[in-house]
């Protein structure tokens, strides 16, 4: 027996599956893809002035891109928002990054295969749309590098976003903030200067092997990658730099180093002064 389904139910369901498909479509923005990667926006649930976004980018096998430190070479990603609507800042959050040969003898910092960069977006007006506009620079690289320039929107709305989940689970990648000090398993326990030698010691389970990352106080500070010393103290794990690629004018003296100290399962970020 066919029973017939009353019309104003049918145009309900329809209405719903809209509703849901069109929510769907603003939680990203469509992919923009190039030789070697993709790239888009993607928007968390808005409940305020404050919303978490994001910048998905995925990478062929083989393939990666830079952190915004590249160490000894590369180039970091670079991000434009000022045609953005109703935006009054945003900040990018970084989740730890990996060491990869970068073919030359040295290092470079970033990620393979893909990452999502989290970001805080505030409103300048937490009673209207944000429409966040970015235009991208990245480089991906394999044996060699490639530039890559993208363009994305996407409109922060009040929907329940389908994104959140990824969104949570970028935010635990990213290091979090430490004191120097710090009781745990996973610690800077100080950090000692001798002229242009600065020494790092690390606390870190038996048999880890975390990795340290230093930068200066703007991006034209070009410090070299920390390197496990030989020697340390019992117990501790030393890792050293010289104070090298300064700016030209500046002094290491009383400077606000950021260290960013990466473990298995976990990262910190510490700020820390120079004597």
């Amino acid at each position: 027996m066919i029973t017939s389904v009353p019309h104003h139910i049918v145009a309900a369901c329809i209405a719903g599956a809209l509703l849901t498909s069109a929510a769907r479509a603003e939680d990203a923005s469509p992919w923009q893809r190039d030789t070697h990667s993709q790239i888009r926006l993607v928007a968390g649930s808005r409940s305020g002035p404050v919303m978490l976004g994001g910048i998905a980018i995925h990478m062929q096998p083989g393939w990666h891109t830079y952190w915004r430190n590249p160490g000894d070479s590369g180039v970091p990603p670079r991000f434009d928002f000022s045609k953005s609507d109703n935006l009054d800042s945003i900040t990018i959050l970084w989740p730890a990054p990996m060491k990869f040969d970068d073919g030359a003898g040295g290092q470079s910092l970033g990620y393979e295969k893909q990452v999502l960069l989290p970001m805080r977006v505030v409103a300048k007006d937490a009673g209207k749309p944000v429409v966040v506009r970015a235009a991208i620079s990245y480089a991906v690289c394999e044996k060699l590098c490639v530039p890559v320039e993208a363009n994305a929107e996407l409109a922060f709305t009040s929907v329940a976003s389908t994104e959140d989940a990824a969104l949570t689970a970028a935010l635990d990648t990213v290091p979090k903030p430490a004191t120097l000090g710090d009781n745990g398993t996973l610690t800077v326990r100080d950090v000692k200067r001798d002229g242009k030698n600065v020494f790092v010691d690390v606390v870190a389970p038996d048999g880890s092997h975390p990795n340290l990352f230093v930068e200066g106080p703007t991006a034209e500070w070009a410090l070299p990658i920390p390197k496990l010393e030989k020697a340390s103290p019992a117990g501790l794990k030393r890792f050293g730099f010289e104070l090298d690629g300064l700016p030209s004018g500046a002094t290491a003296d009383g400077a606000a180093l950021k260290l960013t100290l990466v473990g298995q399962d976990k990262a910190y970020e510490y700020t820390v002064t120079l004597p």
